[in-house]
C-alpha cells in the first residue's frame, strides 16, 4: 500500500472501522446475552444443590422420560414436569455413586446414569458455591442423562425395558471405583436382563449388558446406547472454541456441529410439517464415540470398539408435546438370542470434566478411536498439545498456572529470537532501497505500462542487492502458528479455570474484575461488559502503544491515526477476555519491546520511541540512534 493512495487509506480506515463494529457489536448483542443467561444458569444450578436431597427409595418420579423408537433410533425428551432438579430428585429410587470425582446417583426408574455431580469443581471462586452440576434426571429443567437399552424388533410383541422400567438393585451400597452395581429386571416373558455398572476414579463408567432367554423361542434386539439433554445451554459464544455436539465415527472424523446448527434445521423442518427435528445420520461405523460437549465438561458414549453401529446426532424443535432437546446415540446390530442363550454387550460412558491426562490414558488403555479430540486443540493439534504439556510442567514447578504462561512465553520468543532478527535485518535493508524504490516509481508512472515496468525494474533491484522481499515476512508467519496455538492451549484447557494469579486476579479464565470507570471499585455500581475495563487490559493497551511507538512514525496522516487509536481499540475489545490470555498478551508485547529495541540497538537502527512518545527533549535526543 503506498502512503499517498487515496483509496488505500480509505479502504484500510474503512477496513478497520467495520472489524471494530462487528467486534463490539458481537460483544454487546451475542456475548453480553449469552454471559447473562450463563449467569442466571448458574444461579439456578446453586440454588438447585442448595435445596437436593440425596436420593431416596421412596415412591418413583412421575416426571416423563424419552424413550426409543426402532424407526430412527430416538424421540425427543418430554415438557419438564418438575419445577426444579431438587424436585426431580426427590422421591426418586436410586443407587448412590460416591468416588474421588463423581457423587450422584444411578436412578432404578430406567436405569439411567442421570445424577452426577462434579465433587472437585465448583460453579464460582467462592468456598461454598455449589458443586458442577453434569447430569440431572428426567423432569428437571435441565435434565442431562445417559441411558442404555434394547430395542425390539418392529412388530415384536417382546417386553424390553424402557424409560418407566423400575429395575432392582442387587445391593444397595453406593457405586465405588472399589465397588460394582448390579441391576436386574425380568420381563416376564422369559427375558432376564442384567446391567452391571462399574466406574473409575475419574470419570469413565464401564456398562455391561446381559440378557438371557429363557424362553421357548427366538428373541431379536437390538442394543442401543443415548445422553440426551434437554434445553440448550448457556455457551461461551468464541469461535476459537467448539461447543454442542461432537462425535468421532470412523471414517466420517471428527464431526462437530454446533446447538443452531441443529435448531435451525428443526425449525425449517417444523415449518415444513416434517417431524421438528435436526439430525445427522452415520451407518456402518466401526470405531470411535459421540457425545456433547461444553467449554470444560463432556459426556461421551463409547461403543465396542470394532463392532459395527449406527449413530445419530440429533437436535428436537420445542412443541407442544414436546421439550427442545439434543441428544446423541448409536444402535449395535440386531442380535437373535435362541431358548438358553445368552447375550453380553459392554460399553463406555465418559462424563466429567475435560481433563487432558485422564483422557489421553483412555485413548490409550481402551483404544478409543481418537478420543483425544474431545479436548478441542485445533487445526495446530501437533504444537497446541505439546504446548500444553509445557506448560503443565512449569506448572508443577512453579505453582501457579500464570507464572507458567509466562515462562513458556519467555522460552518461545528465545526459541523464535533467531527468525525475529532476521526478519528486521531483511526489513532494515528494505527500508534502505526506499529511495530508489521511489524513484523507480515516479520514473514510470505515467507510463502506459508503468506497473509492469515498475515491478520488472524493482526485481532487477532486489536481484542486484540480493534480496528477498519475501523474507522479512516469512519468518513473521512461521510464528503465527505457535503464538495462535499457545493462545488456543490457554483458552480450551480447563487447567486455567479458577487458577489464582497475584492479587486481584483470583481466576484466570474470567475477566480482570476491575474496571476503570468504577475507580477500580471505589464507586459500588454496575458496569456494562463493554466499559469491564480493568488494570490488566488497561496494561496490555500500554504494551502495545509502546510497541508501536518503536517505528517511526506514518507519513500519511490518516494511517498514523488508525495506529495510534488502535491500542485503544484493543483495549476495550479484550475487557471482557479472560485474564489469562490478557496477561499473556501483555507479556508479550513486553518481551515484544524488548527484543525489537535489542535487535534494533544491534543493528544501528534509529529507533523513534522517545520522539513518537514526545520524550526526546526530556532524554535530550531527537531520537535514539543505537551504536553496534
Amino acid at each position: 500500500m503506498q502512503p499517498n493512495d487515496p483509496d488505500s487509506q480509505r479502504n484500510l480506515f474503512l477496513a478497520i472501522g467495520l472489524s471494530l463494529a462487528i467486534l463490539l457489536g458481537w460483544d454487546f448483542f451475542v456475548l453480553g446475552p449469552k454471559r447473562k443467561d450463563d449467569t442466571e444458569r448458574r444461579q439456578r444450578v446453586e440454588q438447585a444443590q442448595k435445596q437436593a436431597n440425596p436420593p431416596s427409595a421412596a415412591t418413583p418420579g412421575t416426571a416423563q422420560a424419552p424413550g426409543m423408537t426402532a424407526s430412527n433410533g430416538s424421540v425427543p425428551g418430554a415438557v419438564v414436569t418438575a419445577a426444579n432438579r431438587a424436585a426431580a430428585l426427590a422421591g426418586r429410587p436410586g443407587v448412590p455413586i460416591a468416588t474421588p470425582n463423581l457423587t450422584g446417583s444411578i436412578g432404578l426408574r430406567g436405569a439411567r446414569i442421570d445424577d452426577l455431580v462434579l465433587a472437585k469443581y465448583r460453579e464460582t471462586i467462592k468456598p461454598d458455591s455449589a458443586n458442577v452440576v453434569l447430569f440431572s434426571p428426567a423432569g428437571a429443567p435441565d435434565a442431562y442423562f445417559a441411558e442404555y437399552g434394547w430395542l425390539a424388533a418392529p412388530g415384536s410383541k417382546t417386553t424390553v425395558p424402557g424409560p418407566d422400567t423400575v429395575w432392582t438393585a442387587s445391593s444397595p451400597a453406593a457405586l465405588t471405583p472399589d465397588k460394582a452395581t448390579t441391576l436386574t429386571f425380568n420381563n416376564g416373558q422369559g427375558l432376564n436382563f442384567r446391567r452391571t455398572i462399574a466406574v473409575d476414579d475419574k470419570f469413565m463408567f464401564t456398562v455391561r449388558d446381559e440378557v438371557e432367554n429363557k424362553g421357548s423361542a427366538d428373541v431379536a434386539l437390538q442394543p442401543y446406547a443415548r445422553i440426551n439433554r434437554v434445553g440448550t445451554p448457556a455457551v461461551s459464544g468464541y469461535a476459537v472454541l467448539h461447543e454442542g455436539l461432537i462425535g468421532v465415527l470412523g471414517g466420517e472424523g471428527l464431526k462437530e456441529i454446533t446447538y443452531d446448527e441443529l435448531a435451525k434445521e428443526a425449525a425449517t423442518n417444523q415449518k415444513e410439517k416434517k417431524p421438528a427435528q435436526g439430525i445427522r445420520a452415520f451407518t456402518n461405523v466401526k470405531s470411535g464415540w459421540l457425545g456433547i460437549t461444553d467449554k470444560y465438561w463432556a459426556s461421551a458414549l463409547i461403543p465396542p470398539q470394532g463392532a459395527v453401529f449406527e449413530a445419530h446426532i440429533l437436535g428436537f424443535k420445542k412443541t407442544e408435546t414436546q421439550s427442545e432437546a439434543h441428544q446423541t446415540d448409536y444402535l449395535l446390530p440386531v442380535m437373535t438370542l435362541a431358548p438358553g442363550a445368552t447375550n453380553t454387550v459392554e460399553a463406555h460412558l465418559y462424563a466429567g470434566a475435560k481433563e487432558v491426562t485422564p483422557i489421553d490414558t483412555y485413548k490409550d488403555v481402551l483404544k478409543i478411536d481418537r478420543f483425544d479430540l474431545m479436548i478441542d486443540w485445533g487445526w495446530f493439534h501437533f504444537i497446541t498439545k505439546p504446548m500444553f504439556k509445557l506448560i503443565a510442567w512449569f506448572n508443577k514447578l512453579l505453582n501457579n498456572f500464570g507464572l507458567a504462561i509466562l515462562a513458556v512465553t519467555v522460552l518461545v520468543k528465545l526459541l523464535f529470537f533467531p527468525l525475529a532478527n532476521k526478519s528486521y535485518e531483511s526489513m532494515a535493508k528494505m527500508k534502505k532501497l526506499q529511495p530508489m524504490m521511489e524513484r523507480i516509481r515516479e520514473q514510470y508512472k505515467d507510463a502506459p505500462d508503468g506497473q509492469a515496468k515498475v515491478q520488472q525494474e524493482m526485481m532487477a533491484l532486489y536481484k542486484s542487492e540480493k534480496i528477498n522481499p519475501a523474507s522479512g515476512c516469512l519468518p513473521m508467519l512461521l510464528q503465527i502458528p505457535v503464538f495462535f496455538a499457545l493462545y488456543k492451549v490457554l483458552f480450551v484447557t480447563i487447567d486455567m479455570r479458577h487458577a489464582p494469579f497475584f492479587g486481584w486476579i483470583k481466576d484466570l479464565s474470567a475477566q480482570d474484575p476491575t474496571s476503570i470507570f468504577n475507580l477500580f471499585g471505589l464507586f459500588n455500581f454496575a458496569l456494562p461488559d463493554f466499559l469491564q475495563l480493568g488494570i490488566w487490559p488497561i496494561i496490555m493497551g500500554i504494551t502495545m502503544f509502546v510497541q508501536m511507538q518503536l517505528n517511526p512514525a506514518q507519513p500519511d496522516p490518516v494511517q498514523q491515526k488508525i495506529f495510534t487509536w488502535m491500542p485503544v481499540m484493543f483495549t476495550f475489545m479484550l475487557g471482557t477476555f479472560p485474564a489469562g490470555l490478557v496477561i499473556y498478551w501483555a507479556w508479550s508485547n513486553l518481551l515484544s519491546i524488548l527484543q525489537q529495541y535489542y535487535i534494533m540497538q544491534k543493528n544501528g537502527a534509529e529507533i523513534h520511541l522517545w520522539k513518537n512518545m514526545g520524550l526526546d527533549k526530556l532524554f535530550g535526543r531527537s531520537s535514539d540512534t543505537a551504536k553496534t
